[in-house]
């Protein structure tokens, strides 16, 4: 993946292979993205199962994105842990529970409410590990390069989502959605063996003991600061809503989900190439908006309901996701405002918040869907995002730094 233009003044632009041969980042790239793929087809597996034995358009958007909500509870009990614990340890601890909760899931006989409730388990477990993994990447590649790092990683999803979906139908049809959901398991028990055996022991980044309340304060340190707040919304609520989107499309198309959420990994793939590699430094405080303008205008298209051609569901999903690589240049802002020692829980606060508006949104979504239809419900969603967005645009305005290349970092 490619190599942003230098940061800070460097005299020629870094190129794949100079991220790829920086020590740990290549085993840490392979153990997120065996995990990403893990939950593709774990998810794909399980709101399959669910929709098959409840028809319910709610549940099955639940079943895939419920563990987000979690996150919300993870975000203020546990990410005080994020910079607390030794990376290696956490992340390898985390990928074995991940495998330990999906094979259980796969259990014959499983009560509904007791799946959703180990879903709940699992989403407080991995707001932890969002935030260690970040603050590991922030540690193992060059501040100035963590804009390129994260892009690539964010690619990463993209290839392995379309990866997951493709071979999460294959599976469905092969094995059952029992057999997927254990297929994911294997895949997180890969990722824990990777981090284990690719990643070095290093000490946490922050002295004293991961409290609730050490998380409390913190989180109100860093939202404290209005730019700073202003950023985080922006990462988590129009993509928040974008995603609830996405969870209708097993009730949208149960025949061709797996065509859409591959399409939505296409066009974010292609987003996170452009931002990544050829976006110039003096252009990125302005592309942010229209970014996310364009992650939501596609899916108001969804209006025609099933006056709308598969293709063109499909290329709307696609050239909708382009828009996520806006969450790249506002991660890249939101470092320049937090202190190092900080930085995994900011980022973990970052990711949890924004899978926690995506749970949610994924519940609006179902419960739109089942008041009116889930095309109807996709296109109200795409209008909250843009308002949203809309909303925010003049505020973080003030938020961007004044010269990308001068600016210098906040304390919290």
């Amino acid at each position: 993946m490619p190599l942003s233009p230098p940061l800070s003044g460097a005299s020629a632009a870094p190129r794949y292979r100079d991220l790829l041969r920086t020590p740990e980042f290549t085993p840490l790239f392979l153990a997120g993205s065996a995990q990403v793929a893990a939950q593709t087809v774990a998810g794909l597996g399980l709101a399959t199962l669910v929709f098959r034995s409840t028809g319910s358009p709610l549940l099955s958007a639940l079943a895939m994105f419920g563990p987000s909500l979690a996150q919300l509870l993870g975000a203020t009990t546990l990410l005080s842990a994020a910079d607390r614990l030794p990376p290696r340890t956490a992340l390898a601890v985390v990928a074995v529970v991940f495998a330990a909760g999906t094979a259980v899931q796969a259990v014959p006989g499983m009560p509904l409410g007791a799946a959703f409730g180990l879903l709940a388990v699992l989403g407080v477990v991995g707001s932890l590990g969002g935030g260690v993994r970040l603050g590991l990447l922030g540690e193992i590649v060059p501040r100035e390069r963590y804009l390129l790092g994260r892009a690539v990683m964010n690619m990463a999803v993209g290839l392995c989502q379309i990866a997951g979906f493709a071979a999460g139908g294959v599976l469905l049809t092969v094995l059952s959605p029992r057999g997927t959901l254990l297929a994911g398991a294997a895949l997180y028990l890969l990722a824990a063996l990777l981090y284990r055996f690719g990643l070095t022991a290093r000490p946490p980044r922050a002295a004293g003991r991961p409290s609730p309340a050490e998380t409390w304060r913190t989180n109100a340190r860093l939202l404290a600061d209005r730019p700073r707040r202003l950023l985080y919304l922006a990462l988590w609520v129009p993509n928040g809503l974008i995603v609830g989107c996405e969870a209708l499309f097993v009730a949208y198309a149960p025949d061709r989900a797996g065509l859409l959420f591959a399409c939505a990994a296409v066009g974010m793939l292609a987003g996170d190439t452009v931002v990544g590699r050829f976006v110039p430094e003096r252009l990125r405080p302005r592309l942010a908006a229209p970014l996310q303008l364009l992650l939501a205008a596609p899916y108001l298209l969804f209006a025609l309901g099933t006056g709308l051609p598969p293709v063109a569901a499909a290329a709307a999903v696609a050239v909708s996701a382009v828009g996520y690589g806006a969450s790249l240049l506002y991660q890249e802002r939101l470092l320049e405002r937090v202190p190092e020692e900080s930085s995994g829980h900011a980022l973990g606060l970052h990711g949890s918040g924004m899978l926690a508006c995506q749970g949610l949104a994924a519940a609006l979504a179902g419960g739109l869907a089942q008041l009116t239809s889930p095309a109807t419900a996709m296109a109200l969603l795409a209008l909250a995002s843009l308002a949203v967005t809309a909303a925010l645009t003049a505020g973080l305005s003030s938020a961007a730094p004044r010269s990308p290349r001068t600016a210098r970092r906040r304390t919290a």
